[in-house]
């Protein structure tokens, strides 16, 4: 149905419906969260872990 590839106006077309479903004060934390759930993906499939982050959390 679509092409492999993503160009602008569809880039435009999401982030214009994530801003209108979300709104302007909830959309940079849910950009923050889906970073974030990017990030430990990407890190669990690499096998690499941050340990640092565990105790700096635990202190907290």
């Amino acid at each position: 149905m679509f092409g492999p590839q993503i160009g602008p106006l569809e880039i435009v077309l999401v982030l214009v419906i994530a801003l209108v479903v979300l709104g302007p004060k909830r959309l940079p934390e849910a950009g923050r969260s889906l970073g974030r759930g990017m990030r430990e993906f990407k890190n669990s499939l690499s096998g690499h872990s941050n340990d640092d982050d565990d105790v700096a959390t635990l202190k907290d």
